[in-house]
């Protein structure tokens, strides 16, 4: 039988092994803040009082805490079992303060699991530095403040209302009772890989926290102090609570593919297949562009910190729409930093994007699983850039036809843009005629609302939504002609407005149908203007998806034999419904057209060719010799013509069409 030469588990009383002089443990920077609340605690202290009550020989198991000695050094690094180790900590320093002067015999027990043995001022758990001397002065009793917020003090408190001298036999007996299994890591030991495993139950690590677990576990703890302060505190200080989106906007930018952030740790799984390998050397240039990255990001979410102010500006209208564009404008402005394109081309970028997601707002169509495809556009240059955008941005006549009687999307930046306003914040979203006019209204100053026809009214509230019939008004005069009728607002507020346009409505006899109609076209036609699609003289294509932007979906979902329409494989129309036709269609083809990188991605990825039918299942053979698999599920099979279209070069020729199922899927 083999033998485990790199993992060492052993079951272990954990009382006794914190207690043992031995055992001084460091939290590594990369962990996440310690996170137990009040209700953890008190499931904690629940179990030991629990199995206090048990027969002598009872025991509660608290699962495994794994550790590895620093090679700085003889203390245990702690990769695992932070949340439960400082708890159980902070339950015995509120033990130990309950007892220290009526019980001194047990009270030196319990300091012997809370300091260490070579020095009684420090605690035998040091967490990470930033931290650490709060952790320690609840411990110690040294608090100084007591009315100051943290874990620690909120749950040492809970502890101490809870723990009273009179019960503290029972619950150090609990204490002693608890076990784990201790697992320690040899030098040669993948840390990473059996952290994952470990932290597949309990509460998940997000991709962002994995993330820095990946970076720095297997430096040393001198190493992981350099790497945190320089590059991931920089960092987390840059993107704040959106760290999260940004490693996800960053992959994508930089690797030109959608990435699933729901669940499973796409992110996380995108940022080792990109960075398969960090030596301390490659870490350190390749997290320089990670914080690089990360600067800009701070400067697209708060787009005040860029100095210049006409990108500024372009900056803040992109935000109009959310982050989702950001990848691709990350790499524009990231390249405009580094003096690669010129301010001009930065802001034509900025301009084509906004145009791309507002006009496809105004004709309904989707904006997701779009930057991909573009951020590996602009990566081959900027005319590939222009005409993959024009490809998927509704063309004037369509974006044309749908404001004449659809909902204005985005009202108060269109208008805003369309006025010359730079700053909204002063102005309301005005509805000239109101959504839900009064008995009293009236367009003209002499019929009433009340008189108006059925049909009339039913036009008039078709229309209150469109982007005639809206404007952007000081929100002073907003408020003094809110519901009044068109006369009214012309000479109270229009007329006084500070906005050229609102003055042009001072100008108008009577407000009605035909007048909003007459004002939609004058203003569609800044629409077009303004939000300008790229003239490279071809055709919108909004209903084809890149085969590289397919989603991977895991098994066999509802509905997947009908995911498609056809699919468009270089210029040919494919009649295929489902991704398993798809799979063998397009292995089928590489066998013909290009079979040096069909055997060469198989041989990579240990399939799907093999050179016989090696076991039962469903085959499919290709030629004598070489047989395609075709067991696999959904995600292998999506995952695999992807890339072997990728490996012959031609994947981004290759398009799906999907249909009213695989939308909704």
């Amino acid at each position: 039988m083999a033998t485990a030469t790199n993992v060492e588990a052993t079951a272990t009383g954990t009382v006794e092994w914190l207690a043992d002089p031995t055992t001084n443990i460091v939290v590594p920077v990369y962990q996440r803040q310690y996170r137990w609340d009040i209700g953890a605690c008190e499931k904690l202290l629940s179990d030991v009082r629990s199995v206090a009550g048990e027969e002598d020989d009872h025991r509660h198991f608290i699962g495994s805490i794994l550790s590895a000695e620093d090679a700085d050094g003889g203390d245990l690094v702690l990769i695992d079992g932070q949340q439960r180790v400082t708890t159980i900590m902070l339950l015995i320093a509120a033990l130990h303060h309950a007892v220290r002067e009526q019980d001194p015999a047990l009270a030196s027990e319990l300091e012997r699991v809370l300091v260490r043995a070579d020095d009684p001022t420090r605690t035998k758990l040091r967490p990470h530095h930033a931290w650490a001397e709060l952790y320690e002065s609840v411990v110690l009793d040294r608090r100084d403040d007591a009315d100051r917020e943290s874990r620690f003090d909120d749950n040492y408190a809970f502890f101490r209302s809870q723990v009273h001298a009179d019960e503290a036999a029972r619950i150090w007996r609990g204490l002693q009772r608890l076990e784990h299994v201790s697992i320690t890591l040899g030098a040669a030991a993948n840390a990473q890989q059996i952290f994952e495993s470990l932290n597949s139950t309990g509460q998940p690590l997000r991709d962002h926290e994995l993330i820095h677990n990946y970076i720095l576990m297997g430096l040393s703890h001198t190493e992981q102090l350099r790497i945190e302060e320089e590059f991931w505190l920089p960092i987390e200080r840059s993107t704040g609570e959106t760290i999260g989106a940004f490693w996800r906007h960053y992959l994508v930018m930089t690797t030109g593919r959608e990435i699933d952030a729901d669940g499973e740790h796409g992110v996380y799984a995108a940022f080792r297949a990109s960075f398969p390998r960090l030596s301390a050397q490659q870490l350190r240039a390749d997290a320089a562009a990670w914080r690089d990255a990360a600067e800009i990001y701070s400067t697209l979410l708060d787009p005040r910190r860029e100095a210049d102010a006409v990108i500024r500006l372009q900056l803040q209208h992109v935000n109009a729409f959310g982050r989702a564009a950001y990848p691709l404008v990350m790499s524009a402005y990231r390249d405009h930093r580094r003096g690669a394109i010129s301010r001009d081309e930065l802001i034509e970028v900025l301009e084509w994007v906004q145009s791309l997601f507002l006009r496809r707002a105004i004709v309904g169509l989707p904006t997701h699983r779009l930057i991909a495809r573009l951020c590996r556009a602009r990566a081959i240059g900027r005319d590939e850039l222009m005409r993959a955008i024009a490809r998927i941005t509704p063309s004037d006549e369509r974006v044309s036809a749908v404001l004449k009687y659809g909902e204005l999307p985005h009202p108060a930046y269109v208008l805003g843009r369309i006025e010359g306003i730079e700053d909204a914040a002063g102005f309301d979203v005005e509805s000239i005629v109101p959504a839900s006019p009064g008995d009293g209204w009236s367009g003209d100053g002499v019929r009433p609302w009340r008189d108006y026809s059925e049909d009339e009214q039913n036009s008039h509230r078709a229309l209150a939504p469109t982007l005639g019939n809206l404007t952007l008004l000081e929100q002073d005069l907003a408020e003094r002609v809110f519901g009044a009728s068109f006369p009214d607002k012309r000479s109270q507020a229009y007329a006084r407005s500070e906005i050229a346009e609102n003055r042009e409505l001072a100008r108008v006899d009577a407000w009605s149908t035909a007048a909003i109609s007459a004002r939609t076209v004058r203003l569609t036609a800044d629409v077009v203007r303004i939000w300008a699609r790229p003239d490279v003289g071809e055709i919108d294509d909004d209903g084809l998806t890149p085969v590289l932007d397919a989603v991977r979906r895991r098994g066999w979902p509802a509905g997947w034999d009908r995911e498609f329409d056809y699919c468009e494989y270089r210029g040919e129309h494919w009649e295929v419904k489902d991704v398993r036709a798809l799979f063998n269609r397009v292995f089928r083809r590489a066998w013909t057209d290009d079979r040096p990188a069909a055997l060469a991605y198989s041989a990579r990825h240990g399939g799907p060719l093999y050179e016989s039918m090696a076991w039962k299942g469903h085959w499919d053979t290709l030629a004598e010799g070489c047989h395609l698999y075709m067991g696999w599920d959904s995600n292998y099979m999506m995952t695999a013509l992807q890339g072997v279209l990728e490996e012959s070069g031609i994947a981004a020729e290759v398009f799906v069409k999907y249909s009213y199922i695989g939308n909704v899927m």
